[in-house]
């Protein structure tokens, strides 16, 4: 389970995350939504340890990332597409993580296979579309077998047959009983692939539900989504980058 408690994250006067408090449990998808600048990333980063709360804490299974052991193996994350050394390929990427992990050099092969990249594993991963370069993230992120998985827009650069396969794939590995937290900023999407939803605008939670509970009597989850967040929406480009600089 994902803990989140009264975390609190500022740059600079502006409060990115503001004393936010949520679970993710496991056996589900739970989705997390927010606004351009509501602090879905900034919450993902304090969870993993990239980032220092300025107050509260955030438990994997009742510890803190950094107490981990074996990170990779415990929790899987994809941040960013091409979070890789572009001359590497597919296949020596996952191996040096692998390696650094104490996995098993077979379980390359297996991802790799699951993500649909054996046919690129050779390639320079330097060379790979958004959407190859989103696979090969996920890759990473499953490959110590976690049992819990942190994905911030993993659908970015896919093609409708790649939105299908991670929807699918999220699924699947939530009925395995994994804990499966994604951020999205395609609400349709999230519709169909979570059930659960935590919802937040400028750093504070707005919602904490099921997704049919929060459609209920609104017609769509967009609706929902949008009278929810409506005040709270901020449009600049990265509002936590500007109040820093």
């Amino acid at each position: 389970m994902i803990e989140a408690r009264n975390l609190t994250r500022r740059y600079g006067r502006t409060v990115a995350v503001d004393a936010l408090s949520f679970e993710v449990r496991p056996g589900s998808v739970t989705g997390f939504l927010g606004p351009n600048g509501s602090g879905k990333s900034t919450t993902m980063r304090l969870i993993l340890g990239l980032d220092r709360p300025h107050a509260g804490e955030a438990r994997i299974g009742g510890r803190r990332y950094r107490e981990l052991r074996w990170p990779l193996r415990e929790v899987g994350a994809l941040l960013e597409a091409k979070a890789f050394h572009p001359g590497r390929s597919a296949r020596s990427h996952l191996a040096a993580l692998a390696t650094a992990n104490a996995i098993p050099r077979a379980r390359v092969d297996e991802v790799l296979e699951q993500v649909g990249l054996a046919g690129a594993a050779g390639r320079r991963a330097g060379t790979f579309s958004l959407g190859m370069g989103q696979r090969l993230g996920v890759a990473a992120a499953l490959l110590g077998d976690p049992a819990v998985l942190l994905l911030d827009e993993p659908v970015n650069g896919l093609d409708p047959e790649g939105v299908r396969w991670i929807r699918e794939l999220l699924r699947s590995l939530a009925a395995q009983g994994r804990t499966v937290f994604v951020s999205s900023h395609l609400i349709a999407e999230m519709a169909l692939t979570a059930e659960r939803l935590v919802v937040i605008g400028r750093g504070r939670l707005l919602a904490d539900t099921t997704v049919a509970e929060l459609s209920a009597g609104s017609g769509s989850l967009e609706d929902a989504f949008f009278r929810l967040t409506g005040a709270t929406a901020d449009y600049r480009a990265n509002p936590a980058a500007e109040a820093a600089s």
